[in-house]
């Protein structure tokens, strides 16, 4: 089983992530194409990464 709070950190790390390639979007004035698509590669990608070093793995101690 998961650790619950290892996934909503984890989950909220990639919210604020996401968030902040949309906020640097907007002000670097990207097309809405790249506002919409851009941020959640980067979120999928960055919760493949963390899935890859078993961060969502690890079980919850007892």
């Amino acid at each position: 089983m998961v650790s619950k709070p290892r996934v909503l950190l984890g989950a909220l790390v990639l919210l604020v992530l996401g968030g902040g390639m949309i906020a640097l979007l907007v002000s670097l004035g990207a097309d809405a194409f790249w506002v919409k698509t851009l941020p959640g590669v980067v979120m999928v990608g960055a919760a493949a990464f963390a899935q890859s070093l078993g961060f969502f793995n690890k079980a919850p101690k007892d």
